[in-house]
């Protein structure tokens, strides 16, 4: 069985209208929505960037059913890990208990707008650990002095805590990722469905846990208007995580997806209105062991439309190829 979430994705349209469209994920029946945390778009063409953790706020409070999840926040540099703690514990709170905590060690394009230089990716991995143990340690309770390699924590309390405490779930794209998942989190994410991945997840302590995917996909009943809003907007999917996390604005990403074509686009992301082929771009996912993936319709302002879609045909069609 696939769980088939919904991502509120804050590259691609306002705060107000993300509101709007996991209200009507939550209606037509999505198993669970997440959001994305950025500073930046990827691409101009994207156009918006709002604070994801407000936008969490008010999503708790306008629904009632639909789990929340950060996918991902990054508690290194943007964010001090204490302060990822204390709002994480806040939105677990307004949800009722329906949010779990989506961390991975980030991307330069949201993290270097508060200056300091991006670290290299062994040191992000040694920081990401470091504020996972501070945030554990504070939704522990009582206070927390920290004086560590890359952090401090003075005396830090969290004063409103949840009964229990949000699942944390770490993002991974290779082994040293995986071991530190493996190690420290209730979850893993991944946005490729590489069973490796979730292999070495495993070997570092992983079995049992969920693990949790993400796909792109352009729902329009005209492929070729959802082909060109893919490649418009999401082009710059493909170069890889090790490419992503260093890129350090949306016009270097425009200059790396320069020669990208709309056919490269539409082989890599499933385009249109045929929902074998949703059903198809779903299946790795299946067969490498998530139990869970989130769709992330293309296009802030073709939400509703997706929608719709989704409720009439694509859900069933998932339901009845994945459970």
């Amino acid at each position: 069985m696939v769980r088939i979430g919904y991502t509120m994705m804050t590259e691609q349209a306002g705060p107000r209208d993300l509101v709007e469209h996991v209200v009507g994920a939550e209606e037509v029946g999505f198993d669970f929505s997440v959001i994305s945390d950025h500073y930046f778009p990827w691409l101009r063409a994207q156009g918006h960037a709002s604070y994801a953790w407000s936008v969490l706020g008010a999503a708790a409070q306008a629904t009632s059913r639909i789990p929340l999840m950060t996918y991902v926040t990054c508690p290194i540099l943007r964010y001090h890990p204490a302060i990822v703690a204390q709002k994480a514990a806040t939105v677990q709170l307004l949800s009722e208990g329906r949010f779990r905590l989506g961390l991975g060690a980030g991307e330069n394009l949201n993290e270097h707008v508060v200056g300091g230089g991006w670290p290299p990716v062994d040191v992000r991995h040694e920081m990401l650990e470091e504020a996972v143990h501070i945030i554990r340690a504070l939704f522990e309770g009582g206070h927390v002095t920290h004086h560590g390699q890359h952090y401090d924590v003075e005396s830090a309390r969290l004063w409103d805590l949840p009964e229990q405490a949000p699942p944390i779930g770490i993002a991974v794209s290779g082994n040293q990722s995986c071991e530190l998942a493996g190690h420290l989190a209730d979850l893993v994410i991944a946005t490729e469905p590489k069973a490796g991945l979730l292999e070495a997840f495993d070997r570092h302590g992983g079995k049992g846990k969920p693990r949790v995917g993400q796909l792109p996909v352009s729902y329009d009943p005209d492929r070729d208007t959802a082909v060109k809003r893919a490649h418009s907007q999401f082009r710059w999917f493909g170069l890889g995580w090790k490419v992503n996390a260093e890129l350090p604005h949306p016009d270097s990403f425009e200059a790396a997806t320069q020669f990208v074509t709309e056919d490269d686009v539409a082989s890599a992301i499933p385009c249109g209105d045929d929902p074998e082929a949703f059903v198809e771009a779903v299946r790795p996912y299946a067969e490498a062991g998530f139990g869970e993936v989130a769709l992330v319709q293309i296009g802030g302002d073709a939400q509703r439309e997706f929608l719709d879609w989704s409720a009439k045909t694509l859900l069933p069609a998932l339901r009845e190829a994945f459970g």
